[in-house]
């Protein structure tokens, strides 16, 4: 018994001396590290305007993040004019709440540029969107679109066949828009491999789905043999697609077109034939790559343009064969989720 007592008195005293010099619990210092550097940040989003999806999809996903670390997140309309943008973008530049972040789609290569430089000597990160322009931002984030018109160009190949006129027209943008400019010049690449597909028209639309629907009225006239189209925006392709209904050759030209991969815009037009193929734009990604270089600059101490970021979005030719339940996006429940 007293042998069985001096045990059990050696295991206390054991068990007590590993409690003593159990080591103190550790506390991670990234998350008060994380929050010190983005609590209170300003972010602002100065889109081409805010009536169209991809605007609005950006706005719900940056918003959602920003307000999750404590940020402030604001949105200004240009609704199309390059002066209003312009304008806002120096009143954002001038003013005493100024952003930490300002997030520009530009509208062209140049008009921007002085004004965007001002902001980063002013303190201010300036991230691209969508539209490369020339101006040596913090980040851009968006498509690579030489190569996005590489990828329209093999597929209204693939859907025209090696049996058609091989004809194929273009309706660009217009021919200040990096977008159009740089998709123009991906899609000569391919063509240059595949000679025995031409360019038979090449108008602009200058992104207006009433001038992309006359332009290729006007295209179809001219050949109508023409095996296939890509317009260069989902935007204005609703107006290439009805002139092509109009002259009832839904069955005989292969129509491309690239879009923000939202599900009215994109996929509903892909399921009922409207459109041949879309180079989409996986913008819940694009958004999250968004939010990460946020994250980023804003922790990194490095002062307004002193980086060189470049983030390209994946993408690739989507038909209506290729479609799955998460392939677009949902304009309306971002907007249903927003309203809860």
């Amino acid at each position: 018994m007293r042998y069985l007592k001096l045990l059990m008195a050696a295991a206390a005293t054991l068990s007590f001396s590993l409690f003593a010099t159990a080591p103190q619990a550790q506390e991670d210092p990234g998350p008060a590290a994380y929050a010190q550097a983005l609590k209170g940040k300003r972010v602002m989003l100065i889109p081409l305007a805010m009536g169209f999806d991809l605007a609005q999809g950006w706005a719900h996903y940056i918003k959602k993040e920003v307000e999750a670390f404590g940020g402030t997140f604001e949105t200004r309309d240009p609704n199309w004019s390059t002066e209003a943008g312009a304008q806002a973008i120096t009143e954002a530049i001038s003013s005493d709440a100024k952003p930490d972040v300002l997030i520009v789609h530009s509208p062209d290569l140049n008009s921007y540029s002085r004004l965007l430089k001002k902001a980063q000597a002013a303190g201010i990160y300036v991230i691209l969107i969508d539209n490369p322009a020339n101006f040596p931002a913090d980040a851009f984030v968006g498509s690579d679109w030489d190569k996005l018109g590489q990828l329209e160009a093999e597929a209204v190949i693939k859907g025209c066949g090696p049996n058609s006129s091989k004809k194929i027209g273009l309706v660009q943008g217009d021919q200040v828009n990096s977008s159009s400019l740089y998709q123009y010049a991906g899609i000569m690449k391919v063509l240059e491999k595949n000679p025995d597909f031409k360019v038979v028209a090449k108008p602009d639309s200058n992104w207006d789905a009433t001038t992309s629907r006359n332009v290729t009225t006007t295209m179809l006239q001219q050949h109508p043999d023409m095996c296939g189209i890509i317009d260069f925006w989902d935007g204005d392709a609703t107006g290439a697609s009805a002139a092509i209904r109009d002259a009832k050759l839904q069955d005989k030209v292969f129509l491309v077109t690239t879009g923000g991969g939202e599900k009215a815009a994109d996929c509903d037009n892909l399921e009922n034939g409207t459109y041949g193929a879309v180079v989409m734009t996986d913008l819940h990604h694009q958004s999250r790559d968004i939010n990460a270089i946020i994250k980023f600059l804003l922790q990194s101490g490095q002062p307004a343009g002193t980086s060189k970021t470049f983030i390209y979005t994946l993408e690739k030719a989507t038909t209506k064969a290729d479609l799955k339940p998460d392939s677009c996006w949902d304009l309306k429940a971002l907007q249903a989720e927003a309203g809860k």
